[in-house]
């Protein structure tokens, strides 16, 4: 029981390790994100909260939910906003598993 919880720190550990080296170029997607976010809400005459909610949640890949853009350029842009989210979302996912196979190597487990 030991040596799991001390995997999970060593884990946890490396996870945020690994997410402020690319931190910068998340930060930056999100920003991307929220900009388009507000551009397609201005294009569509939603309120701001319901253009950035609109952002992440096209951006996280969930897909459209409540709120569905009618316009062509905005319809581009929530494309634009989906490309940002997969890359983000593979920088995670890629941080992720560099830490847990830094961990597992340091442990000697292959």
């Amino acid at each position: 029981m030991r040596a799991i919880k001390q995997l999970r720190h060593d884990f946890i550990r490396e996870f945020w390790r690994g997410l402020l080296v690319v931190w910068p170029i998340v930060s930056l997607l999100l920003l991307f994100m929220a900009l388009l976010g507000l551009a397609v809400g201005e294009l569509e005459g939603w309120p701001v909260g319901d253009g950035l909610y609109f952002s992440f949640v096209t951006g996280l890949t969930i897909g459209y939910g409540d709120l569905v853009p009618r316009l062509g350029l905005a319809r581009c842009l929530a494309m634009l906003i989906g490309i940002a989210g997969i890359v983000m979302t593979g920088l995670i996912v890629a941080v992720g598993v560099h830490a847990l196979r830094k961990v597992l190597e340091d442990q000697g487990i292959h």
